[in-house]
């Protein structure tokens, strides 16, 4: 992998990721910019505990362009797009319309390829552990900034989710405080380990999984299953056997093996609902241990986190949606409509 940094117009870091060494990145964005200004601020919530970001200048970002204005393409045959050369493998860049900024954290774009019309599905094995490579050089990156707690890589996929560009790409937030879904993982990890005379809650879950009947599909260095509280109709937890809290400690194997595994999920989850159906809108989001003290989980230390990968889809049969209601969205109690163990059954019948 090569690794070109170069700045946009407006000041905007733009990172290049490579497969071949020799490759070049000189081009520069002519566009007339002027200098990204936001507004990012995090407003904590005195009741819940948690922290809410305010971000008014993202109502102007750019809405559903047709594909030959898309942002996310290469700059070709005049138009003048984000990305300034003509092609690319992997390219990251600083989002022009970030959720968070400054003091208030990091907000970063990952396409995954110059090929507009394709999908993360699409891409073959090279490129997706170029992908993977990406993401963990970002979260080594974003680690070091002194405002950064967690950093947060994920995609959504497909209109239904919400996604307002269709160019394949995922997006990485790098949070200044640990989440609140981290947080009652840590407050859950902590607990188990005082009450079971130290045993690690995550092994204790996966060992238990990978002995029922909701495991979708192993590997040597992977395994995935739905598990047994999922929220969603089609929910996969997707771990490494050798426990890691972050991205930058898997070791070689575990990334030589990663790319078949998580594209077989994926094409997986594209034959749920059947052949004529659209694609399967999809969030995919990877847990990482933060970077932040943990003084806050008496006895929890960043080697007790477990990375893995969330993916699933709120897309509940051909045709109709999860909606987040009034017991989901006013009390956090989800209601699945799928039990877990024929979701399970489901995904291992579309094997390839």
């Amino acid at each position: 992998m090569k690794k070109t940094s170069t700045r946009l117009a407006d000041g905007r870091e733009l990172i290049y990721y490579d497969l071949r060494d020799d490759q070049v990145r000189e081009a520069v964005d002519h566009r007339p910019l002027e200098r990204t200004v936001t507004t990012s601020e995090i407003r904590r919530d005195p009741l819940l505990g948690d922290s809410i970001a305010v971000a008014s200048h993202r109502q102007g970002r750019i809405y559903h362009p047709p594909a030959d204005e898309c942002p996310l393409c290469p700059s070709r045959d005049g138009r003048l797009s984000e990305i300034p050369d003509s092609s690319y493998d992997v390219v990251v860049f600083e989002n022009r319309f970030p959720s968070l900024a400054g003091d208030s954290g990091r907000c970063e774009v990952v396409c995954f390829t110059s090929d507009h019309n394709a999908s993360f599905a699409d891409l073959d094995e090279e490129q997706a552990a170029l992908v993977l490579e990406a993401w963990t050089d970002r979260t080594s990156e974003l680690s070091h900034l002194p405002s950064v707690e967690q950093v947060f890589c994920f995609e959504n996929r497909g209109a239904e989710i919400g996604v307002t560009l269709g160019h394949p790409h995922g997006q990485i937030y790098a949070y200044p405080f640990i989440t609140p879904r981290t947080a009652l993982m840590l407050r859950s990890l902590a607990a188990h380990k005082e009450a079971a005379g130290g045993e690690n809650l995550f092994d204790a879950v996966l060992e238990r999984e990978l002995a029922g009947e909701r495991v979708v599909l192993e590997g040597e260095h992977w395994a995935a299953f739905v598990p047994y509280a999922a929220h969603w109709p089609y929910e996969v937890h997707l771990y490494p056997r050798r426990r890691v809290p972050d991205l930058l400690a898997l070791d070689e194997a575990a990334r030589t093996e990663f790319p078949k595994v998580y594209l077989e999920l994926l094409r997986r989850f594209d034959r749920i609902f059947g052949e004529n159906e659209p694609p399967t809108p999809y969030i995919s989001a990877w847990h990482q241990a933060p970077f932040g003290a943990l003084e806050d989980f008496e006895g929890v230390n960043r080697d007790d986190f477990a990375l893995h990968l969330e993916l699933f889809t709120i897309r509940r049969t051909s045709g109709k949606l999860k909606f987040l209601a009034g017991s989901e969205s006013g009390m956090s109690v989800f209601i699945n409509d799928v039990p877990p163990e024929r979701a399970a059954e489901r995904l291992r019948e579309v094997a390839s």
